[in-house]
């Protein structure tokens, strides 16, 4: 009996083995990131992307093997920018991208039930599209902590501001532009070859042919895949590279081939519009905060719990200034977490998002900004126009916008340099 159960497992493992499998995919891996891998499967689903991108635009895609190896240097400045961010600790919690998800459906009219059936209808992965989200704010955030926050902005330089200024005009531009990025030990024969490649680039846009075409094609901008188009700006908070650039500009031209430290930069002005301001009343919030800094003795959970423990004994009429000077870790704990009178624009975004959804009196649930966790209660609101000390403030925003976005090309050029990478694309 033994001998006969023994022959009948041999034949069933047999046929078992006889019957026919699903190939297994394995995915090549086309670029090595310190110490990650890059995929072909990644790459394809990149390159999907913007095929959609551009299908539902109307446009025209480069070669593929062009924008295939501008996808690859896209997606190795993204994981090095990720694993950086992992370095130091900064995370996006998943209350955090459930938040964005709701914004992104809510800005389109929608659950985030019909944005998910709309993004799988669409063959979009939920997961993946989630996924994408939040490695979209935790680069957003890195930018924040590693490059906004330490821009500085001189008294002088305020100074001079106001004095050149025109408060009573205001000429606002929407540009296209293109970035040939240039290593920061380049040497002569590296900086004639991308000066070349820049001018290749202005020489077919000159051409006639799609900006957004060329931009996906020769740009290393994170926007190129989007056509290069920047938002709406005023001209006095454009770099000023582009700045002096645009005032040479008609609408429809495009500038020569500008240098700065970080690359070759060409740039088309599409749109140019001037109007007088009026000294209009905003609405202000007085506030007050507790914040807990993340990666200063508390990892994120536990700075979030610590916050979520001082909510719960504040919603039981704890009194809040006296728990922000014992708990709060900035310079407003002194003065029991007070703020003063803030201004749109005043605070990081996520800070003022949740501060304008609150009612007076009323106090926030933990808020995760690029400072760390905070509560927030608001104490006061009104209407008022600005006085001279807010058109200091004003200039002071114009300057650090103006500085942000070449300071943040530079310190992209710098970590870039800084990786390791091995290039296994070309292996097929």
């Amino acid at each position: 009996m033994r001998i006969f159960w023994a022959l009948c497992l041999i034949l069933c493992a047999s046929g078992a083995l006889a019957q026919p499998r699903e190939p297994l995919f394995i995915d090549r891996v086309i670029a090595v990131v310190n110490d990650e891998a890059i995929t072909a499967g990644e790459l394809k689903h990149r390159l999907q992307e913007v095929e959609r991108q551009f299908s539902a635009r109307g446009g025209q895609l480069p070669a593929r093997e062009v924008l295939e190896k501008q996808l690859l240097e896209r997606l190795i400045v993204e994981r090095i920018q990720l694993q950086y961010a992992r370095e130091i600790g900064l995370t996006v919690g998943e209350a955090e991208v459930d938040a964005a998800l709701a914004r992104i459906a809510a800005n389109n009219r929608m659950s985030v039930a019909e944005l998910r059936a709309a993004l799988n209808a669409d063959g979009i992965d939920w997961r993946r599209f989630r996924e994408e989200i939040r490695n979209e704010m935790v680069i957003a955030r890195l930018k924040e902590r590693e490059v906004d926050s330490r821009i500085v902005v001189t008294e002088g330089e305020i100074d001079n501001y106001l004095a050149h200024h025109d408060a009573t005009s205001e000429t606002q531009v929407v540009l296209a532009h293109i970035i040939v990025r240039v290593p920061e030990q380049a040497d002569a024969r590296q900086l004639a070859r991308l000066s070349a490649r820049a001018e290749e680039a202005r020489a077919r846009l000159l051409a006639g042919e799609d900006f957004a075409r060329v931009a996906a094609a020769y740009s290393d901008a994170p926007d190129a895949l989007s056509g290069g188009v920047l938002e709406p700006r005023p001209l006095d908070r454009l770099p000023t590279l582009y700045a002096e650039a645009v005032a040479r500009l008609a609408v429809g031209e495009t500038s020569n081939v500008l240098r700065s430290p970080a690359g070759f930069h060409i740039i088309r002005l599409l749109e140019k519009k001037g109007g007088a301001l009026r000294e209009e009343a905003v609405r202000q919030t007085r506030a007050r905060h507790i914040l807990i800094k993340v990666g200063e003795g508390a990892s994120e959970a536990e700075a979030r719990h610590r916050l979520a423990t001082l909510k719960e004994r504040l919603d039981h009429g704890a009194d809040f200034a006296e728990l922000a000077r014992q708990y709060s870790q900035d310079l407003s704990a002194a003065k029991g977490g007070e703020l003063g009178w803030l201004y749109p624009g005043d605070t990081v975004p996520e800070f003022e998002r949740a501060m304008d959804a609150l009612g007076v009196g009323e106090i926030s649930a933990p808020v995760r900004t690029p400072f760390g966790w905070h509560l927030i209660q608001v104490l006061e609101r009104k209407t008022a126009v600005p006085g001279s000390e807010r058109q200091r403030l004003l200039a002071r925003q114009a300057l650090r916008e103006r500085k942000a976005d070449e300071a943040y090309e530079d310190w992209l050029r710098q970590l870039r340099d800084r990786a390791y990478v091995e290039y296994r694309l070309e292996e097929r």
